[in-house]
This record gives structure tokens, sequence and C-alpha cells, in this order.
């Protein structure tokens, strides 16, 4: 007997427990809201983990100065080369449109090749070169330098 009186009181303590918060509460006409469905990501690698430019050069970041990252959509019209200039610190380039077609001075003669949309490059450093559009569209490039305070992101070649 006891033991039906204790598990009454119990009963009715959690009852009390748990009804009281309870009757403050109200039923409300409005229904909750819908949850946002989480939209899928997804991921088209363009370049992934590059040790080296075009050219097989390995890459490395000037130190002379803290870094510096800068970034540039070029617009090349049809017909018009970039000029023969170089870069003093590592460049990524998208082609975002279009196709160039760029031509490298190296110690072995020169090396010309073609980049089209969709295509990510690490341009060649300290190496001459000169970009041109061959084609009768613009080129649009995006370009993303890695370079540091006081390092020209390009040199034109005089």
């Amino acid at each position: 007997m006891k033991n039906t009186i204790t598990r009454s009181i119990a009963v009715a303590a959690l009852t009390m427990a748990l009804g009281v918060p309870l009757a403050g509460c109200s039923m409300s006409a409005t229904p909750a809201p819908t949850p946002t469905p989480v939209a899928t990501i997804s991921a088209s690698p363009l370049l992934t983990a590059a040790e080296t430019t075009i050219l097989d050069q390995l890459i490395a970041y000037p130190d002379s100065a803290p870094a510096q990252v800068s970034s540039t959509i070029l617009t090349i019209p049809p017909g018009v080369a970039t000029g023969w200039h170089f870069h003093d610190a590592p460049m990524y380039a998208y082609i975002l449109e279009g196709t160039l077609t760029v031509t490298y001075e190296t110690d072995s003669g020169t090396v010309e090749k073609v980049y089209r949309a969709g295509e990510a490059i690490i341009e060649a450093v300290g190496t001459h070169h000169n970009g041109v559009n061959n084609s009768t569209a613009p080129v649009r490039v995006l370009v993303v330098n890695m370079g540091a305070e006081g390092v020209a992101n390009s040199t034109l070649v005089p």
C-alpha cells in the first residue's frame, strides 16, 4: 500500500510539473513555418593543387614584402595583343570567354599555347610572353595576381 501511495504521489507530482508550465501556452492558429529546403551546392574544380606554372616552373611566392592578392577581368578585343610582358609573381588566369593564343620566349625557343573558355592556368613567371586574340569575338580572362607589396603584377618588355 505504501508503494501505491508513493507511486500516486509521484504521478501527481509529475503531472503538476509538466502541466503547470504548459498551462500558460495556447495553441496558435498560425501554422508552423515551412522549412526552407537546403540547396545542393556543387563544385567544379578549375585547377587543383598546381605546383608549377604553364611552363613547368615551380611556383614560388615573393617574400620580400607583405603579400598582396589582386584580381582583374581583362577584355581583349578581336585582333588585339597584350603586348610582350612578364610577371614577377605567380598569376592565376581563367578564360571566361573566347580563345587566347600566347607565345612564350623560353631558353629553348618560342612556345605557343592556345587557351579556350573554361581553361585555368598558372602563368609563367619571369618569362616574356604575348597574348593575342586571333578570333572575331572578345576574349575575357579573370586574372588573379598573387604577389607582394611593391612587386608589379605585370611588366611590359621595352
